[in-house]
């Protein structure tokens, strides 16, 4: 036994404690980032960034936080570690959501005021290609080979199809009012787009082009109104989609093989954006009215805490221990 224990002793000396996922928070009108340890489940730090951030990303190697800037026309970089910004990338007009290539080369930035889709070197740091898409776009996916990127525009309601190997838009799918989020399921074979006034998600056959089915959402209580689908996530498995509904205050969880909510989950107001952790067992989201994040265990499908951040927090990504 007290072999054991020193070789247990020995073994932790040589690694170390295990470290938790961190996530980071955008706060739309605090102007600042909370760092959050998805561990302890406290609120670590919060520190300004600029001017209404949004969208973000990390880098393939987690070192780097890429910021989209909304009122600064830019997107920070930022180390992961100090938190000090390091450099920044250039965007069109009021850069809004972003998305890294699979093999982390490129970032894909939608341009909310200039009806633009701008791809990035991220090495370089140097705007490559700008692609014209519809009014006001927001939503930003990229296949898993990387060779469809995907751009929902608000007000021309439609997903915009890029062919990045021809670098052009290859289809466009109408779907309903004010389309914010698009996410292709872990297998590649369906692409989910949340429509806020709509109400609704549209599933999308990538290839095809075409909307095969449409997710509803009903609450006891609440109106049709107060459901406004917005960020979208999936378990790793691919068994499950979860869907922020906005001002429902809600997390809906959906049998991705039915396509049927199965329970909602109550969080805190005007639910926006969502985050997993890389081992797939925790979902995070953003709360903005309430200045919180709910914490949702996966497994048992139940909010485990609420952290205070900043004000209106809107954006979210978390990396690995």
């Amino acid at each position: 036994m007290q072999a054991a224990l020193i070789s247990a002793l020995a073994l932790w000396l040589a690694v170390g404690p295990a470290a938790a996922a961190t996530a980071y928070i955008t706060n739309e009108k605090g102007n600042s980032i909370t760092v959050v340890d998805l561990d302890k489940l406290v609120a670590v730090k919060t520190v300004d960034v600029g001017q209404r951030p949004r969208g973000i990303a990390l880098s393939q190697d987690q070192k780097l936080l890429y910021v989209c800037l909304g009122d600064d026309d830019t997107i920070a970089i930022i180390d992961a570690k100090t938190l000090d910004r390091v450099g920044e990338l250039p965007s069109g007009p009021d850069p809004e959501q972003l998305r890294l290539s699979p093999d982390g080369k490129l970032l894909f930035v939608a341009n909310e005021n200039d009806a633009m889709l701008t791809a990035i070197d991220v090495k370089t740091r140097q705007s490559i290609v700008e692609v014209p898409v519809g009014v006001e776009p927001e939503g930003v996916a990229v296949s898993k080979d990387g060779e469809t990127v995907v751009n929902t525009s608000e007000t021309t309601s439609m997903a915009h199809f890029i062919n990045w190997r021809a670098k052009k838009v290859v289809a466009n799918v109408l779907v309903p009012s004010r389309p914010r989020y698009a996410e292709f399921t872990p297998d590649g074979k369906q692409l989910w787009v949340s429509s806020e006034v709509g109400g609704v998600v549209s599933v999308i056959d990538p290839v095809k082009h075409v909307i095969t089915a449409t997710i509803k959402f009903a609450v006891p209580g609440l109106t049709k109104e107060q459901i406004q689908p917005v960020g979208i996530r999936f378990s790793q498995d691919g068994k499950l989609g979860f869907v922020a509904l906005g001002p429902a205050n809600r997390v809906a969880v959906v049998d991705a093989a039915t396509l049927k909510p199965i329970k909602y989950l109550l969080v805190g107001q005007r639910v926006w954006q969502l985050g997993l952790t890389p081992d797939g067992k925790t979902l995070v989201s953003t709360n903005g009215v309430t200045n919180d994040i709910s914490v949702i265990d996966i497994a048992s499908l139940k909010v485990v805490k609420s952290i205070s951040v900043g004000s209106f927090p809107w954006g979210v990504a978390i990396s690995s221990p």
